[in-house]
């Protein structure tokens, strides 16, 4: 925990908010609602947390100007038009950071690595040939990162991270821990009943500003690189495939699994679970919601489902013997069956309009 302590003045300068009461007030740290002491802060978002805001215990809370009017039993706010984005920046102010720099000496860097003096390369982590590790950059115990990888400034490399296939990275990139990236690509050719690896002759290519968790893999592309461009967001549990491209700023959640040479475009969300056939083009803006299965190609930007969403059992017992019903019916007595219906409809109609 970081045990530094900042004025609620200056803390509201940092999220270019505006304070009211105890100018000076020491707070060193951020807490929820619930947990929250004299010495936190803690952000209140909507109308629906009032209740848990009156009752904390919290020495400072972050909320709208509407939300400071309602809080009588508290004196000391910063008032800011997006508290979440606002508890989001402070964030980085008590977090406990890295500051170590140098090389360990259980570590085994290549000779011909440049290693920049401003970074820090933890025990046993292991550096080939031609290797690049840019400014301020960390990488954490038992990483392995193989010749001719580049990692670029502020980066966080955490421990078991294997780093592969060229792979380049840009700025302030953080990767989790056991996460590989650059890793063979599933590339096989069958012929005779039997499956005959190909090659993966491609790298990977990671922008500036991206998040990868925990457990991801990532694969190098067959010919051309896999690419990750800038501000790109990545939960735990992850699969990306050889030859994927995802634009800017689009995040997946847990558990997605982007099959080959697929291209998801900007600011694109996948909720959690989702999966994304092989080559196949996502539009920019498109929102997949959880569970998911993408199986060809969309072109318009909105928010787009599939599966089946979670019933109590006996009716979802019920509605999946009707879906086998209506799979087991042929299609055009299906149709037959609806003309006929509008046949009735329409007949009835004029029947009411004559009387």
């Amino acid at each position: 925990m970081n045990h530094r302590q900042f004025c609620l003045e200056d803390l509201a300068r940092l999220v270019q908010g505006e304070f009211f009461g105890q100018s000076d007030l020491q707070l060193e740290g951020l807490a929820s609602l619930d947990l929250a002491q004299a010495r936190h802060l803690a952000f209140v978002n909507a109308d629906k947390y009032l209740d848990q805001a009156q009752a904390s215990k919290a020495g400072a809370l972050i909320v709208t100007a509407s939300l400071k009017n309602q809080l009588s039993n508290h004196h000391n706010f910063i008032v800011v038009a997006n508290p979440y984005l606002a508890f989001a920046i402070l964030t980085h102010v008590f977090e406990k950071k890295c500051e170590q720099k140098g090389i360990e000496d259980t570590a085994q860097i290549h000779p011909s690595a440049i290693i920049a003096q401003s970074a820090y390369i933890g025990h046993y982590v292991v550096i080939g040939e031609k290797c690049i590790v840019g400014e301020q950059t960390i990488i954490q115990s038992h990483v392995k990162i193989d010749h001719d990888v580049e990692i670029g400034q502020q980066c966080f490399i955490d421990s078991h991270v294997t780093l592969t296939g060229e792979t380049k990275i840009g700025n302030r990139v953080r990767i989790h821990a056991n996460t590989v990236i650059g890793g063979e690509g599933f590339g096989f050719a069958p012929y005779q009943g039997k499956w005959h690896r190909i090659a993966q002759l491609g790298s990977v290519k990671i922008g500036h500003d991206v998040r990868i968790g925990s457990n991801c893999s990532i694969d190098r592309g067959a010919l051309d690189d896999t690419i990750l461009e800038d501000g790109v967001i990545i939960d735990n549990l992850v699969q990306i495939a050889h030859n994927v491209k995802i634009g800017t700023h689009t995040a997946l959640a847990a558990k997605c699994g982007i099959a080959g040479s697929t291209i998801i475009g900007k600011n694109c969300v996948l909720a959690g679970g989702v999966g994304v056939v092989g080559h196949i083009n996502i539009a920019d803006n498109v929102t997949i919601t959880g569970m998911s299965m993408v199986t060809k190609s969309i072109s318009e930007a909105g928010s787009y489902s599939s599966g089946t969403p979670m019933l109590e059992s006996l009716p979802w017992k019920r509605a999946a013997i009707r879906f086998k019903q209506l799979a087991d019916v042929p299609l055009t007595q299906l149709l037959k069956r609806i003309d006929h219906m509008q046949t009735q409809i329409e007949s009835l109609e004029s029947t009411f309009k004559r009387k």
